[in-house]
């Protein structure tokens, strides 16, 4: 019988913490005219709060038994603002109820992680022929979300779906493998030598992963795929306008156009550098403070942080999503079952491939790819998503079992090595 003495409260501290700061970073961001973000924001930490302890008495298990009605209505949803939905800034990723608006992709991103859940607990990632409806089912969400479109959260649902698979037992040069075509599709354009000894080691990976009978037949393909994806990548490319060009890789160079599409990355690193050690302090950065930063509340809002509280107080921040990556490790470690430990991986998956994106788009060390930062970036939905994700990895923690015995279970800490 579930009760609260097995909560991980230390989790739900750091994120109730977490997000109860964003609030204040937001406020830190807005003008007197636009103060009602961060107060939104706390409103929904609050509700996020309750929703949180309510699913951490939820009998988990039950979604086994429903898991594709859970895949159907996320599917569902993301067809409806396909058709529905409204456009903001290109894209047509959000739905109008009563005049609140809300985003499908970030709510299905909990549904995929309970259907992917559901589908390797009654079939693991060890055997080639289990990966066939694994596949097909990661792939309607992943298509229905780039047609949005909505890339941030197709490399979301990409970046779950291989963590999931490897905490499942799947072979780790199997995961390469699938790997190898977005790396070639650069090495080939830009360092033919390089992509050569890359395909090589992908070959030689194919070769020694594969059962014997087969492993010729998928070294062959591996250089097919490989091949091919190199061409593909070059013929997209030259499809490409040069102002879609400017915005895969203007990261790298910001300078090329300071007044359009790079002016966010260099006063996002402007703003992170002037906080230096210690910070200007809160309400004190003049970056923050007199909005230098475009969509500083939003995408960019950690180099807020970074200009008020500067290197310490990043480093802190830092410190927390570390910790709560640690807790997520924890409670998969001591789930009761497959389908919990899935569970809580795929939240982990999540967590930790939104912050390193986001941190690396805040600094210019990746593209823009408008991926928020977890409970601290402004967004109803996102923070919302991120409760309903922590709520079942409560009800995970509240139903284990603990026993000096080893968990009837195909995961353990050896999964993560």
């Amino acid at each position: 019988m579930n009760n609260t003495r097995n909560l991980d409260w230390f989790l739900i501290c750091l994120i109730v913490g977490l997000s109860s700061f964003g609030s204040l970073i937001i406020y830190s961001t807005q003008s007197y005219e636009q103060i009602s973000d961060w107060q939104q924001q706390l409103i929904m930490t609050v509700v996020g709060f309750i929703i949180l302890m309510g699913l951490s008495y939820f009998p988990y298990e039950i979604l086994l038994r429903f898991h594709w009605i859970t895949y159907a209505i996320t599917n569902i949803l993301l067809v409806v603002v396909i058709f529905a939905g409204d456009t903001v800034n290109g894209a047509q990723r959000w739905i109008n109820l009563g005049g609140f608006h809300f985003q499908p992709s970030e709510f299905a991103k909990v549904g995929f992680i309970v259907s992917l859940s559901a589908l390797l607990h009654y079939r693991d990632g060890s055997k080639l022929i289990n990966l066939l409806p694994v596949m097909a089912m990661v792939s309607v969400p992943w298509i229905l979300t780039l047609i949005q479109p909505d890339l941030g959260t197709s490399l979301v649902f990409g970046a779950v779906s291989l963590t999931m698979l490897y905490w499942a037992n799947m072979n780790l040069g199997w995961i390469l493998l699938i790997l190898s075509p977005i790396v070639s599709a650069f090495l080939f354009n830009l360092l033919l030598p390089a992509w050569l000894i890359f395909v090589t080691a992908m070959i030689l990976i194919a070769w020694f992963t594969f059962p014997q009978q087969i492993r010729a037949l998928w070294a062959l393909v591996t250089l097919t795929i490989n091949y091919g994806a190199g061409k593909m990548g070059g013929i997209l490319w030259n499809l490409l306008q040069p102002y879609q060009q400017d915005r895969i890789t203007l990261f790298l160079e910001p300078e090329k156009d300071p007044l359009g599409g790079g002016y966010h990355l260099i006063q996002s690193r402007i703003a992170i550098g002037s906080g230096r050690i210690w910070g200007n302090g809160f309400l004190e950065a003049t970056q923050t403070h007199l909005n230098f930063v475009p969509e500083q509340h939003t995408d960019f809002i950690f180099s807020a942080v970074a200009d008020q509280f500067g290197l310490v107080g990043s480093l802190f921040v830092i410190a927390v999503y570390w910790l709560i990556c640690w807790r997520l490790v924890v409670i998969a470690v001591r789930s009761r079952d497959n389908f919990g430990s899935l569970l809580a991986i795929g939240v982990l998956a999540m967590i930790a491939f939104q912050t390193i994106v986001n941190l690396g788009m805040t600094m210019g060390l990746a593209p823009i790819t408008g991926i928020p930062l977890p409970f601290l970036s402004y967004g109803r939905s996102s923070l919302l998503t991120n409760f309903i994700a922590f709520g079942l990895v409560e009800a995970v923690a509240n139903a284990r079992i603990v026993k000096k015995a080893k968990p009837r279970r195909f995961l353990s800490f050896d999964r993560i090595f």
